[in-house]
């Protein structure tokens, strides 16, 4: 079959990132990553930056050290890494029920988060869960998901271009690749990073259980999320289900439980 040849090359080099950008993340699931970790640890940081300008930041000692607390016990725990060597953590005054990490080591609680994650376990559940996102690389798996998924629509332009039902086609494979491929991968990573996450405060001394607790608070404060199927996170209905699984499996890390005081004007 005759291809055209900017179409030829493209399709040549994009082989050979394929093969050369596939690895494995920690729970042995093969990954595309096509950005070099350096350059996501400085996105990171620069995103980090930014954030810190736009959010108020919390200034409470109480609530600033009991976040430290939980997240320095997991932190003990966590692999050393090569792209960056300090972890940064800012608690920032919202009311929103949030937290994420950032390549580069960038971690962000919401104080909105202190009322659904009621005591340091089940706070350590979701701080360790954002920390499975830098340790699995999943950004730089979503940038490179949608690197491929631009690639793929300027393919199929270029193989509708003398269609008169063009533009049509195109919007339909758009919707094709973000329903059929980009949200299913998002749930993936979710899933992923709630088992790297319970593992994660198993090891530090956390109780494991109480992850499950977590989400079921989740599910009485999210009420009116969108179906699974059109969410880039799974149901809390899954998390549990998928947490109870595992936390049987766990090994006893002989750790004693972390003492971070949870502060009375949460």
């Amino acid at each position: 079959m005759f291809i055209r040849s900017p179409i030829k090359h493209l399709l040549v080099g994009l082989s050979v990132l394929v093969v050369t950008a596939c690895v494995q993340s920690p729970t042995g699931r093969s990954q595309l990553l096509m950005m070099n970790s350096s350059q996501m640890a400085q996105l990171g940081s620069q995103s980090f930056e930014e954030l810190k300008k736009k959010e108020k930041i919390e200034r409470d000692p109480a609530i600033n050290q009991y976040v430290n607390c939980v997240t320095d016990a997991l932190l003990k725990h966590v692999p050393k890494q090569e792209a960056f060597k300090n972890w940064e953590v800012v608690v920032f005054d919202s009311e929103q029920v949030n937290a994420f990490a950032l390549p580069g080591g960038k971690i962000g609680v919401y104080t909105g988060l202190l009322k659904v994650a009621n005591n340091e376990d089940q706070l350590a559940a979701v701080i360790g869960h954002e920390i499975g996102h830098v340790l699995a690389k999943h950004s730089n798996e979503r940038v490179t998901q949608q690197q491929l998924a631009g690639v793929g629509m300027m393919i199929g332009g270029v193989a509708l271009a003398n269609s008169e039902h063009k533009e049509l086609a195109i919007a339909a494979l758009g919707a094709g690749i973000t329903y059929g491929i980009i949200l299913p991968w998002g749930r993936t990573q979710e899933s992923e990073s709630d088992i790297i996450g319970l593992h994660l405060m198993s090891e530090a001394g956390f109780n494991p259980r109480e992850s499950v607790s977590l989400w079921q608070n989740m599910a009485k404060a999210s009420k009116g999320a969108p179906p699974e199927f059109l969410s880039t996170h799974p149901s809390s209905n899954t998390r549990i289900k998928d947490l109870r699984e595992e936390i049987p499996k766990l090994p006893s890390s002989g750790v004693k439980r972390p003492q971070c005081r949870v502060p009375a004007n949460i």
